[in-house]
C-alpha cells in the first residue's frame, strides 16, 4: 500500500493535510470490518504504539500496514477547539521535584512555553504540567512526539522529535486515502476498508471549561463521510453521559469503556454511586444497550488475575452479548510488564512475551476484538486463533 506522501509528511511537520469532500470517504465502499465470533476484530491502540510513539500519522499508518482493523486515537481539544490526538489532555507531567513524569511532547523542553506549565486537577487527580487546552492548534504544531514510556520501549525514543500532534482530521484523511487506494486496487472486487475508533478523553471536564468534545467530534466524522451505522467507525468513553449525547448526535457506534475499578467520572459528578463493576453486571449492561452497540471491557472484568496468572473466566461475555452488545477487551501489550505472568518470556520487563496466548485464552471465551499496542504481533495472534 502507498500512502500519499502528503499524509505522511504531515505527520513530520512538512505539509499541509488535503481537504476530503464529504461524499468522497465512504464512496462505493462495502460492509466493513465488524465483530464476528469467527473474526475478531484488532484495533491498534494508539496506532502501532509497541513499534512508534503513540497517536502520530506513522504510528497509524504502521498499524495500518500491520494488518490491523480499526486505529485507535485518543481525543482532546486546543484551547481553539480543534480536537487532536493525544492519550490525556496533559502532554508533559511534572513530578513534585520537577523533573518529568510522563510526557508525549517535548514541551517541558521548550522555554518559550514555560509560562504554560499549570496545576489543574482533571477528574479528582491534581496533576502539574501542560495541558492541550492552554495552546492553540497553531502552537501545538511546533510542538514534536515523544516516548511515552522511554524505559520500557527504549527502540522507539529514536523517534523522538520526528513527528507533530495529529488532527481529527488528518487522521480521518489518512484512513479516507488508504481505503480509496484499497477501493482502487480491487477494481471492483471484494476489499476491507480501515476504520477509526476515536475515544473521548475528560468530556465532563471539557464540557466544564467550554470546549465540549461531541460537537467537533460527530461534525468532523460526518464531514468525512462517517455518519451511518455500517461505516466503520466505533466512539468510544469512560464516561455514560458524553455517549447519551452523543447518541442523539449520530447513527454511528457507540461503545462504552469499563474500566477494572472505579466509576465513571459524570457518575462521581452527579452522586450516582454505582461502579463500572455494577455497568458489568446484567442490569447495568442492559442499561448500557439502550444507548450503546458494544462495551470495551478491562481484560481483568473478563478474567480477573490470580496471584498474576489468568484466573477463572468471568460471565461477563456472555452477559453482554446476550444483552445485544459487543465486547472489544483492552489492552493487549506482548511485554513481560503487561502480561499475565502465565505468558512471561524470562525476567525482563521489556522482552516480549507470549501475547498470543494471552489473546487465544480471551478470545476462546468469545471477545468480539481487541486493543493492542502491537497490531503486527496481535493480527498474528487473531489469524492463529482462526486457523485452530
Amino acid at each position: 500500500m502507498q500512502i500519499s506522501r502528503r499524509s505522511l509528511l504531515a505527520g513530520l511537520g512538512a505539509a499541509p493535510m488535503l481537504s476530503v469532500p464529504a461524499t468522497s470517504a465512504m464512496a462505493s465502499q462495502p460492509e466493513p470490518a465488524r465483530s464476528s465470533p469467527s473474526r475478531p476484530l484488532v484495533i491498534a491502540h494508539r496506532g502501532a504504539s509497541g513499534y512508534l510513539p503513540e497517536h502520530t500519522l506513522a504510528a497509524y499508518w504502521m498499524a495500518i500496514e500491520m494488518g490491523a482493523d480499526y486505529i485507535e486515537p485518543d481525543l482532546v481539544s486546543t484551547r481553539d477547539g480543534v480536537l487532536v490526538a493525544r492519550h490525556e489532555n496533559a502532554i508533559a507531567i511534572l513530578n513534585a521535584d520537577g523533573s518529568v513524569r510522563e510526557a508525549t511532547t517535548d514541551v517541558a523542553d521548550r522555554p518559550e512555553f514555560a509560562s504554560r506549565r499549570r496545576t489543574k486537577t482533571i477528574d479528582g487527580a491534581a496533576l502539574t504540567g501542560w495541558f492541550t487546552e492552554d495552546f492553540t492548534l497553531a502552537e501545538l504544531r511546533t510542538l514534536r512526539a515523544r516516548e511515552r514510556l522511554p524505559a520500557l520501549r527504549v527502540a522507539n525514543t529514536r523517534f523522538d522529535g520526528m513527528f507533530r500532534i495529529p488532527t481529527l482530521a488528518e487522521i480521518l484523511t489518512l484512513v479516507v486515502e488508504v481505503n480509496q487506494r484499497r477501493r482502487e486496487r480491487a477494481n471492483g472486487k471484494a476489499w476491507k476498508p480501515v476504520g477509526v475508533y476515536p475515544e473521548t478523553k475528560h468530556p465532563s471536564y471539557f464540557q466544564g471549561i467550554g470546549l465540549a468534545l461531541e460537537e467537533p467530534l460527530v461534525r468532523t466524522l460526518h464531514r468525512f463521510g462517517f455518519n451511518s451505522r455500517k461505516d466503520p467507525v466505533f466512539i468510544q468513553s469512560f464516561e455514560t453521559a458524553n455517549l447519551r449525547k452523543l447518541a442523539g448526535m449520530t447513527r454511528l457506534p457507540l461503545v462504552q469503556l469499563l474500566n477494572g475499578s472505579g466509576q465513571p467520572w459524570d457518575f462521581t459528578v452527579s452522586g450516582d454511586r454505582r461502579t463500572y463493576a455494577d455497568l458489568a453486571k446484567p442490569a447495568g449492561l442492559a442499561e448500557i444497550a439502550g444507548y450503546a452497540q458494544g462495551i470495551g471491557a478491562n481484560t481483568g472484568l473478563m478474567i480477573p488475575l490470580v496471584a498474576g496468572r489468568l484466573g477463572t473466566p468471568t460471565t461477563l461475555v456472555s452477559d453482554a452479548h446476550a444483552a445485544g452488545l459487543l465486547v472489544h477487551g483492552w489492552t493487549f501489550r506482548a511485554e513481560n510488564q503487561f502480561l499475565p505472568d502465565d505468558f512471561d518470556n524470562g525476567s525482563d520487563p521489556a522482552a516480549l512475551g507470549n501475547l498470543a496466548g494471552q489473546v487465544k485464552a480471551f478470545l476462546d471465551l468469545g471477545m468480539d476484538g481487541f486493543f493492542t499496542d502491537h497490531a503486527f504481533l496481535g493480527v498474528q495472534a487473531r489469524d492463529a486463533w482462526r486457523r485452530r
